[in-house]
């Protein structure tokens, strides 16, 4: 069943990224990153970062998003939901340095304020240098949790319902600290 929807999902997901304005990021090795970012406009409630970095609403940011479908191919033949964590958790490791060369590469760099994502998945985040968030806005909140549920039931071995309920957050980093994290 778990193939099946695998199957499906990778079908779908080139037609989600050409609708995403989603560009994928080069690692040095010229394989594609389990990252793909867009620049976006900050739109949510005011965000005061550890390091000082204030983000406002209309702030220019990159949006990451994960590979899922790769990421979950790369899981398929892994029971454990621990080592499961820590194939996700190695993937962002390894895109981090690569992420940190297109913001200082990128031609509005200058402007570029940090990085967001949102997730569901935000245990080990701060290991990454990561800072979560609540999504204030409840219909937005509840939209992502929905959207979030698939890609959950296809990532673990047994479905928590308590982990479904578990809300998703934002992820942010400033482009201070991940430059001085991940800079090559």
């Amino acid at each position: 069943m778990r193939l099946y929807f695998l199957s499906i999902w990778s079908i779908l997901d080139p037609i989600y990224y050409l609708f995403t304005r989603l560009i994928y990021l080069e690692d040095t090795n010229q394989q594609r990153n389990i990252f793909r970012v867009r620049l976006t406009r900050y739109k949510g409630k005011e965000v005061n970062l550890k390091d000082g970095t204030i983000i406002k609403k209309n702030d220019l940011l990159i949006k990451i998003h994960l590979h899922n479908v790769r990421l979950l191919k790369d899981m398929n033949s892994v029971e454990s939901d621990t080592r499961r964590g820590r194939i996700i958790y190695k993937h962002v490791l390894n895109g981090m340095p690569s992420l940190a060369d297109h913001i200082q590469s990128h031609s509005r760099s200058e402007e570029i304020k940090g990085i967001v994502g949102i997730t569901m998945l935000h245990k080990g985040c701060s290991r990454l240098g990561f800072e979560t968030f609540e999504i204030k806005n409840p219909l937005y909140r509840f939209i992502k949790q929905f959207v979030f549920i698939p890609m959950y039931c296809l990532s673990v071995s047994q479905i928590n319902t308590q982990s479904l309920r578990r809300p998703p957050k934002y992820l942010f980093m400033s482009k201070e600290a991940l430059l001085n994290l991940y800079k090559r």
